[in-house]
């Protein structure tokens, strides 16, 4: 007999899960799901929605259907329309929610007239439907999503201001440099950036967003506000039916959580301490699953018919199980305009006292790639404007393998080995 499998989520992890196995997939969005990291895009004008769609599911995908409640004792799902779910395995994909940051104007989920979050497919239909040339709009958060939400909605013709608290844009990934020629490019397609500031609340008129109000007072009026400010992972599920949870739904290295027969993967899943939120992961975790879940199928279906049909237990070597260890996740985000810019970001930027740096620039070609080696390891790297030696890197970095003792560091930034 089958597994019966129910994953509940429909985004990157959800999806590709539901694509290697035939699952019962609970999709709490209207829409099909689509590929998150493309949204900007969609905002910008660059690609309508349908495009984003992620590969169709083996089994049809139940959309706008809210799970509520696992009863673990009785293993089913309960959903908000009163149906519920039967499951032998359950997979939660419940993914991250926009952080809403403690501003005066702001109470609890309920966002002003003219504040939006930039989380969801509706979230940038809902935009593109507000933002006109000549609209303006204030971006809180400075980090990759801010970053491509001022990007996209510059593209739109709008006035765009981008608000960060931290000292440079996206300080997680990028070095200083990196960081200081990323602001220039983004300030060339017409967005004014404010760094060091802190967003202290909101003015409203009517219901409606007027302007950001910053600690030091200043004020930048505003029509539209974009909460850019990161995500948290969505938990709420898993909390209330009494599983393990940190910042996120704590797994193992099968990505079991403290209920054997409950997984859970990507953005909303902390794996040795570790929440990712990038699709890479996410699908890393979803295919280890996939792979376990087949295993582990086939398996019982092996001892099942040795016990019917009297075979020796132990008979054939037993399958290895395959196991989650973890993924180097490479930050990459290409910038449109005139001129456009592509960036990619992976590991430890900043080097620490002992650490080979190798870095060139080219001020012509607005390129700048650099490299931090620790020991006779790859510890981190990143680049802008020309990507020709980022797959030679990520594969070095992604193997943590020693560097050859005979190629001098300059190699590494100069090699184009396919990018």
């Amino acid at each position: 007999m089958s597994t019966r499998i129910v994953v509940v989520g429909g985004g990157t992890a959800g999806a590709r899960l539901a694509q290697r196995l035939p699952v019962t997939l609970l999709g709490e969005e209207p829409h099909a799901p689509y590929n998150r990291v493309l949204l900007a895009d969609v905002l910008a004008g660059r690609y309508a929605p349908e495009v984003i769609a992620l590969p169709a599911a083996q089994e049809p995908v139940r959309r706008g259907v809210r799970a509520v409640r696992i009863d673990r004792a009785a293993r089913f799902v309960e959903c908000a329309d009163g149906s519920r779910v039967d499951y032998d395995r359950l997979v939660l994909a419940t993914g991250s929610n926009a952080v809403l940051p403690p501003l005066r104007g702001l109470r609890g989920s309920q966002l002003p007239s003219g504040v939006h979050s930039f989380r969801t497919l509706d979230d940038c239909l809902e935009l593109r439907a507000v933002v006109r040339p000549g609209v303006r709009a204030v971006v809180i958060g400075g980090g990759l999503l801010g970053v491509s939400a001022a990007r996209a909605l510059a593209a739109l013709g709008a006035e765009v201001m981008l608000a960060q608290q931290g000292e440079r844009l996206m300080e997680r990934q990028l070095d200083a440099q990196a960081s200081a020629l990323l602001r220039t490019h983004v300030e060339s397609l017409g967005v004014e950036v404010h760094t060091e500031c802190r967003v202290s609340g909101l003015r409203q008129q009517d219901g409606a967003v007027t302007a950001v109000e910053l600690a030091d007072g200043f004020v930048l009026d505003a029509q539209v506000v974009v909460l850019a400010c990161g995500v948290r992972p969505r938990v709420g599920l898993a909390r209330e039916a009494d599983l393990e949870v940190r910042t996120g739904i704590v797994v193992d290295d099968e990505l079991r959580t403290s209920d054997p027969y409950i997984h859970a993967i990507g953005d909303c899943a902390e794996h040795a301490g570790r929440v990712y939120g990038l699709a890479g992961p996410a699908l890393d975790q979803a295919d280890v699953l996939a792979d376990l879940l087949v295993v582990g199928n086939r398996s019982a279906g092996r001892n099942g018919g040795a016990q019917r049909n009297g075979a020796l237990a132990g008979a054939s070597a037993p399958t290895p199980q395959p196991r989650y260890t973890g993924t180097r996740a490479l930050t990459r985000l290409t910038l449109s305009g005139p001129d456009g810019l592509d960036l990619a970001a992976f590991g430890e930027a900043t080097a620490l006292p002992g650490d080979d740096v190798v870095q060139l620039t080219d001020a012509t070609r607005r390129a700048y790639r650099k490299v931090v080696v620790r020991g006779d390891r790859l510890v981190g790297g990143v680049l802008l404007g020309d990507l020709a030696a980022v797959g030679t890197l990520a594969r070095a970095w992604e193997g943590d393998e020693a560097l050859p003792d005979d190629a001098p560091l300059l190699h590494l930034l100069t090699h184009d080995g396919g990018s």
